[in-house]
């Protein structure tokens, strides 16, 4: 079952293309935007395959009037940004409040926020809040090519030339070692973005012996290594085996089959809808930003809201007993 969550109506006031790939969407909920904090997101209600489907989005910028959202096309994804991508102004949606897993601290000396690709939509509104505060910051964002570098001229009004764009298709690439260094000592890290840029910072962080909770991590987890297709998943416990759709998650399609499960941010992050794995007959692609590598590698357990089996069959334990 998921965390209970307030859902109000709400409908779109405008979309844009922010580039090839990404769209900007503004959200207007019944009764108006509830005040949020920089690094919130909502949960948005979508009516796809199956039945609703909640997707997570980060809001762009400070608060305002409405809910500011920028949604990656993914065409190899389970539907979500597809749906997002094809709504124009006036459709209906459900949202929630903000919620903030991604609080800024205004105590730190100095701040080192980063940002990969889609990753900015969080840090834009750190970067725009700590300006306000006067504090001393750097920001580093990196993309593949020029277009994907998002909302530029944002962090540049708000934080000057403090802001550094690193460019790969033209050659640059962030160091992690050396942005790290050149962070006062007691400095908080932000980062958002792929997961092998947050492993790269990770480890860079330890390795320069920094303390860890001053690294401060939200990811949009991972598309996989391998395309999504169908697969079986099967629960000895209930005796039950269900056929999880290509564009299906597996924690929606054993839902939807009546299974009990738990779950709450359904982007590999908590780790509430992790499952035991028994067996598979297939290579299992870990796509959640929970699970350690050495963990991943093990596959004894695999987070049912975002990864999966590469075709053939796997058999988990929900842990969930029904009522003698």
């Amino acid at each position: 079952m998921q965390q209970a969550t307030r859902r109000r109506e709400a409908r779109v006031l405008s979309v844009r293309d922010l580039s090839p790939h990404v769209r900007e969407i503004l959200i207007a909920p019944e009764g108006g935007a509830a005040p949020w904090t920089p690094g919130a997101h909502i949960d948005v209600s979508l009516p796809l395959k199956g039945g609703a489907q909640v997707r997570s989005y980060s809001l762009v910028g400070e608060a305002a009037g409405a809910y500011r959202i920028a949604v990656k096309r993914e065409d190899q994804g389970r539907g979500g940004s597809r749906f997002m991508h094809a709504l124009a102004p006036g459709a209906k949606l459900f949202v929630s409040e903000p919620k903030n897993a991604f609080a800024l601290d205004y105590t730190r000396p100095a701040y080192l926020l980063v940002a990969g690709g889609i990753g900015v939509t969080p840090i834009l509104g750190q970067a725009q809040a700590l300006a306000r505060h006067g504090a001393t910051l750097r920001v580093a964002l990196a993309a593949r090519t020029r277009a994907d570098i998002l909302f530029h001229d944002d962090f540049s009004r708000a934080v000057g030339p403090r802001v550094e764009c690193f460019v790969s298709s033209e050659g640059a690439r962030i160091d992690a070692a050396r942005e790290i260094a050149g962070l006062a000592e007691g400095g908080e890290l932000y980062i958002c973005g792929p997961l092998p840029l947050v492993e790269a910072f990770r480890k860079a962080w330890k390795e320069a012996g920094r303390p860890a909770h001053l690294f401060r991590t939200e990811t949009f987890g991972s598309s996989g290594e391998f395309q999504a297709q169908a697969f079986k998943v099967s629960v000895p416990a209930l005796r039950r085996t269900i056929e999880v759709a290509a564009d299906c998650s597996m924690l929606d399609a054993l839902e939807a089959a009546g299974v009990e499960m738990i779950s709450d941010c359904r982007r590999g992050e908590c780790g509430l809808c992790a499952v035991d794995v028994l067996e598979t007959n297939a290579p299992l692609d870990h796509r959640d930003v929970f699970f350690s590598e050495e963990e991943r590698r093990e596959s004894k357990k695999i987070c049912a809201c975002v990864s999966r089996a590469v075709g053939g069959e796997i058999a988990i334990d929900t842990g969930y007993r029904p009522d003698a």
